[in-house]
């Protein structure tokens, strides 16, 4: 698809976030939103889902996540009906932990192959075999420097629009809409690519 991004970002501007992913879902064939059942995920779906019942949803499970991320996952998948696919890195965490004797600091050589082979190969291979057009995705401006200076709409290296309905929105606003529609959430969150939450790990930086 091919879209005017400066003019879709200045038409976008003061919009509300369910109006921005009204927006996409309009001006898109095969939109795909994205999820790691990270604290605060249940905003984007439930807008996802309000504007497309049927919306593709794209969760790459490293297969390091918490209990508890598992647990809301499955909660969140029923309750809001989600037409979820699920990606996983082509090598077990129990294999892996023994090549690379466990986790990689983020200082070692072997993290930026273990960041490839957990989050970026299949995060790739899942784009190539599902073909969206448009990409909904939930990172916001506040959450890091490198983020400011996005902007709500952008295009991947590989041509695919990335659309964040959430992106000038803090996280008063999050809990406020949680609370609105009462919705879960769950803060026992681990992503082991990542050392700091300020720190990026990949997705939005490589592709």
């Amino acid at each position: 698809m091919s879209i005017d991004l400066a003019a879709a970002n200045a038409e976008l501007a003061g919009k509300t976030p369910q109006e921005i992913v009204a927006w996409a879902i309009a001006n898109s064939d095969k939109p795909l939103v994205t999820t790691n059942f990270r604290p605060y995920e249940s905003v984007i779906l439930h807008m996802a889902v309000q504007a497309k019942p049927d919306i593709k949803v794209l969760w790459v499970d490293s297969g390091y996540n918490t209990s508890a991320t598992y647990r809301f996952a499955e909660k969140l998948i029923k309750d809001l009906n989600l037409n979820i696919v699920t990606y996983i890195p082509e090598m077990s965490a129990a294999r892996r932990n023994v090549l690379m004797g466990g986790i990689p600091d983020v200082d070692d050589p072997q993290h930026e192959e273990f960041t490839r082979q957990v989050k970026l190969e299949p995060f790739q291979r899942a784009l190539g075999e599902l073909k969206p057009d448009l990409w909904l995705n939930a990172i916001r401006k506040d959450q890091t420097e490198f983020r400011q200076s996005l902007d709500i709409v952008s295009a991947s290296k590989d041509g695919i629009i990335k659309v964040a309905p959430l992106f000038n929105w803090t996280e008063a606003d999050m809990d406020a809409y949680l609370a609105e529609h009462n919705l879960p959430n769950e803060h026992d969150y681990f992503d082991p690519t990542k050392a700091l939450e300020t720190r990026e790990c990949g997705l939005h930086t490589q592709l």
